[in-house]
């Protein structure tokens, strides 16, 4: 098996919205994503799998070095041989797939964050760097297009932990703000416990309403003449909008069940989007 045959099965493995919005990729493109993918899913792997936190540190630590030794040009794992190959047609920075490995290692320190601010510095390592190096992927002109690719990062992580609240709990990670939690009055225990009422059913409308205005205020820093070549990421972002629109719309089920976008519908939302953005395109050229 070829580094970026791994690569491939690591994404397949997995219903990710990425896999969908890779249809409209070049081969290069295509190679970049699957690869930068492949590494979230391996990082990330690390603390979900590892009961043992320092072996965990072990784990995460090997990687850094791992990314060091890609950068220089002497990777070993497949993923990172895959990225090497990234590295030499995109300007991806090491520090942002360091940032990520980061925010992944906060997961193993800290059980729950105080406040929203606090929580915003996760959602950046856990997902705003990935935005970055997305763009980077796809192309942009405008600057602008970094804070765009940053606040929609912190949307869609705000967006999994939505969904996820019930599983995180389960697992003892509490990604919900404290500070947020004691004036809905909902506790750990409700969290874990699986109780629904009205303080659960606020605090999730909150939540919501917030990864909403987030999502909507990221999408007012893109700029017309990024759009197009930004669509992959646009349908990403679709796709998890449509999720959370899901989440809304059944009154916040996610102490009962983990909700997902179909699979037909996800590949409806890629194919509507891609012609929405061409259409974009050809106007904007007009």
């Amino acid at each position: 098996m070829t580094p970026d045959e791994y690569c491939q099965e690591k994404t397949q493995q997995s219903s990710s919205s990425f896999y969908y919005s890779f249809l409209f990729l070049n081969p290069t493109q295509r190679q970049a994503m699957t690869a930068l993918y492949a590494f979230c899913r391996e990082v990330d792997d690390v603390v979900d799998e590892c009961s043992d936190s320092a072996v965990a540190a072990n784990k995460l630590n090997w990687w850094r070095d791992e990314i060091n030794a890609t950068f220089h040009g002497t990777p070993n794992h497949p993923v990172a041989i895959a990225l090497k190959s990234s590295i030499k047609h995109f300007p991806l920075k090491k520090d942002y797939f360091l940032e990520l490995i980061s925010g992944m290692e906060m997961d193993l320190h800290t059980t729950q964050y105080t406040d929203y601010k606090a929580l915003s510095l996760y959602c950046y390592r856990a997902a705003g760097v990935v935005g970055l190096l997305t763009i980077e992927i796809l192309g942009y002109k405008n600057p602008q297009t970094i804070d765009y690719a940053k606040k929609l990062g912190t949307a869609l992580q705000l967006i999994n932990i939505l969904r996820d609240v019930k599983e995180d709990a389960e697992r003892g990670r509490f990604y919900i703000p404290q500070d947020e939690m004691l004036r809905f009055q909902v506790s750990r225990q409700i969290l874990i416990s699986g109780v629904e009422n009205e303080q659960t059913l606020k605090l999730f409308e909150f939540q919501a309403q917030r990864a909403e205005q987030i999502y909507l205020d990221a999408f007012k820093l893109l700029a017309p003449e990024d759009r197009y070549t930004q669509r992959t990421g646009i349908i990403m972002a679709e796709i998890y909008f449509a999720l959370l629109k899901k989440i809304q719309q059944e009154h916040y089920p996610v102490l009962k069940k983990r909700l997902s976008v179909a699979k037909l519908k996800k590949l409806w939302i890629a194919w509507t989007t891609a012609r929405r953005e061409y259409k974009l395109n050809q106007t904007r050229k007009q």
